[in-house]
């Protein structure tokens, strides 16, 4: 199978590097930009030039030296950092959404930290340690405060990039399997958000809980009538 050509690569390039903090080590790059091009299979990975070194390898390379001469990225020996104009660019390349008329006024004027501030509430009524801006994740909910694993990661994305929020919950599931949840504030965002899990992100197609902000004011509004019994529920 062919490879892509190196502006392909490009923009998954920034937005990973901008989904895990504006930088990373590329060796973790060669293997998460796999995902954005399906068509690959192991043997085009494996590929080698006479010379023996790595084909896939050589391309990221190359479309990395490619977006360091325009001034979007930076490389250093092994670790290579977003740069404040391809910063800019991946908020430009964001794929914007606007209401559609199936949203309730309540979704409508629902802001990211009212959801996020939601979901913390949830997890902590339901008997989860939970953290807002943990790290990269929008929110996390933990068995308890001393434990290491993320039992759940919530990605918010009422507005701007599907791609990077499901970025972030990939690589939650490669490094933790966590329960992965996607907010979103339409049914327009929820069907694009669908194919690019069918797509690039395949891998967590089946891992993936899609909540609308419409259900998520509803399942707190309920559970925020029902603390009592819920504390008495919790109790051991």
């Amino acid at each position: 199978m062919p490879f892509p050509e190196t502006t392909r690569l490009a923009l998954p390039i920034l937005q990973e590097l901008h989904a895990t903090g504006g930088s990373d080590q590329v060796k973790y790059l060669y293997a998460r930009l796999v995902s954005y091009f399906p068509q690959l299979v192991p043997e085009d990975l494996d590929a080698c030039t006479n010379a023996g070194r790595n084909r896939w390898r050589m391309l990221v390379q190359r479309a990395g030296k490619e977006l360091e001469a325009v001034g979007e990225l930076k490389r250093e020996r092994t670790r290579w950092l977003l740069t404040a104009r391809g910063q800019k660019r991946v908020e430009t390349e964001a794929v914007q959404f606007t209401p559609t008329n199936h949203v309730t006024p309540a979704s409508q004027t629902l802001t990211h930290k009212e959801a996020q501030r939601m979901l913390i509430e949830i997890g902590q009524w339901l008997g989860h340690y939970a953290q807002m801006e943990f790290e990269r994740y929008d929110v996390v909910w933990r068995a308890s405060q001393t434990s290491p694993r993320l039992s759940h990661v919530f990605e918010v994305q009422i507005s701007g990039s599907v791609d990077s929020a499901l970025t972030r919950l990939k690589h939650a599931y490669e490094q933790q399997r966590s329960n992965l949840f996607l907010v979103i504030a339409d049914e327009r965002d929820q069907r694009f958000a669908g194919k690019r899990m069918a797509g690039a992100f395949h891998e967590i197609w089946s891992a993936v809980t899609v909540i609308g902000t419409g259900e998520l004011q509803r399942l707190h509004t309920a559970l925020a009538q029902q603390q009592a019994l819920l504390s008495h529920l919790m109790t051991e």
